[in-house]
């Protein structure tokens, strides 16, 4: 046996280096393959995904958004069986919601429930319009505040809305201020009536910064009252008709 010289012992170890080094690089690109199909599924691109599907839907809008609140009127609303999902696309989520699209009495309508509370309800309103071709919105559901003079099963149409989402406590003989609009005088609820003064005083109520594509950028417009569409409720006026049970009625909205 000869003993190697420096050169071929180097160049030895080299390739046994090289020998061992390919099955990791293997490995690592096995790993990788693994991996990053998984990571690419990133919140960016399912955003560009449901951007992408909606701008494919409106092609053939426009649509009629509708909104409910929480799961039981949701449960409700679907167990009627009038909803008819869009064959292609039935539904769409973004941001944490799921818009549903489809069919319903012959007309091409979204469906959202927003959730709970008045910043989920303008959150999924303004996601809706501004994302989907839609011709208005109607938000339905139950009406748990309305007066005794309801009977279950009555629909109830507004003609406006209130928005007393700002208000301060007043005492009983302070002054209302240049934007205080209507209050809730506490010491009209005393038992028995105009007994002396209730010191809990009033609550005021003050308009809210409203900003719209009809106005000028960036200007708010003071907002307490929100009307109706002067049209959809000329139409919901002279709305009288008996309707099978669990059925739903559009007329040209």
């Amino acid at each position: 046996m000869f003993p190697l010289s420096r050169q071929h012992s180097f160049q030895l170890n080299q390739t046994m280096a090289q020998s061992q080094l390919i099955p990791c690089l293997l490995s690592l690109i096995l790993i990788s393959l693994l991996v990053f199909p998984l990571a690419a599924d990133t919140p960016m691109r399912r955003r560009k995904k449901s951007l992408d599907t909606i701008k494919s839907l409106n092609q053939n809008g426009p649509y009629l958004g509708l909104i409910t609140t929480y799961p039981p009127e949701e449960a409700a609303f679907f167990a009627i069986g009038a909803f008819r999902p869009h064959p292609i696309h039935p539904f769409v989520d973004l941001s944490g919601r799921r818009y549903r699209v489809g069919n319903l009495e012959g007309k091409k309508v979204v469906y959202v429930r927003c959730g709970v509370g008045m910043v989920n309800a303008a959150a999924a309103a303004q996601q809706m319009l501004d994302l989907f071709d839609i011709t208005g919105v109607v938000h339905f559901g139950i009406a748990g505040n309305t007066n005794n003079s309801m009977s279950i099963g009555d629909v109830s149409i507004p003609e406006k809305v209130a928005h007393t989402g700002i208000w301060n406590w007043m005492k009983s003989n302070g002054s209302l201020g240049a934007n205080d609009v209507p209050y809730l005088d506490i010491g009209s609820y005393n038992v028995p009536k105009k007994q002396g003064i209730n010191l809990l005083g009033r609550i005021v109520y003050s308009s809210e910064e409203f900003f719209s594509e009809s106005g000028m950028p960036n200007v708010a417009q003071p907002l307490l009252w929100a009307q109706i569409s002067r049209n959809w409720l000329q139409l919901a006026t002279g709305l009288e008709a008996r309707l099978p049970t669990n059925s739903f009625i559009f007329l040209s909205l």
